[in-house]
């Protein structure tokens, strides 16, 4: 059998997998805030789709990436606890369209609270300068979604509403 080499990799993409590799950690992290606030990471995410305006389901499960049916499990957990109102469509019957309560407007407050003092936690084992470049570094990464999905769909950037479901491979998120 021939002796298989691991490929060379750049600096680049190196630095590439350990940005990666820090998401998901860090994702890990915000779990753990938002537990503190009775929050998942799928309905915090739902929460903030849908703090840019309402909308049908079928317009926020590509935008917090699930599918149809785990969408509609989130929501009726977050109709259920009042973070969500469930409304008619105004101009089609058979639809219905989400907003976020006040209720859910205050949750969402003391989730982004509870995501500021990890992440302040944290950065606290950086030196000054490094964590005010890491926390800008990822509010630049912010603005490039924006633009990633303002390039796919330029109806959606005003209300950085995200992109469609042919433009996004779906996959299923634990919550």
């Amino acid at each position: 059998m021939a002796d298989r080499k691991k490929p060379a990799t750049s600096p680049l993409s190196e630095v590439t997998v350990d940005a990666a590799r820090a998401i998901v950690r860090l994702s890990r992290r915000l779990e753990v805030a938002l537990a503190e606030v009775d929050l998942t990471l799928s309905q915090y995410r739902v929460l903030v789709f849908l703090a840019n305006g309402e909308s049908r389901p079928s317009r926020i499960a590509p935008n917090v990436n699930v599918t149809r049916p785990t969408v509609t499990a989130l929501v009726d957990g977050l109709v259920t606890r009042g973070l969500v109102d469930r409304q008619p469509d105004d101009h089609d019957r058979r639809r219905v369209r989400h907003k976020v309560t006040a209720a859910g407007k205050r949750a969402l407050a003391e989730a982004d609270r509870a995501v500021d003092a990890h992440l302040r936690v944290l950065s606290g084992y950086l030196d000054e300068k490094c964590a005010s470049d890491a926390l800008r570094g990822l509010a630049v990464w912010h603005g490039a979604m924006d633009a990633a999905i303002a390039a796919v769909n330029p109806a959606d950037a005003e209300t950085g509403r995200g992109v469609t479901h042919a433009n996004t491979p779906r996959r299923e998120v634990a919550r």
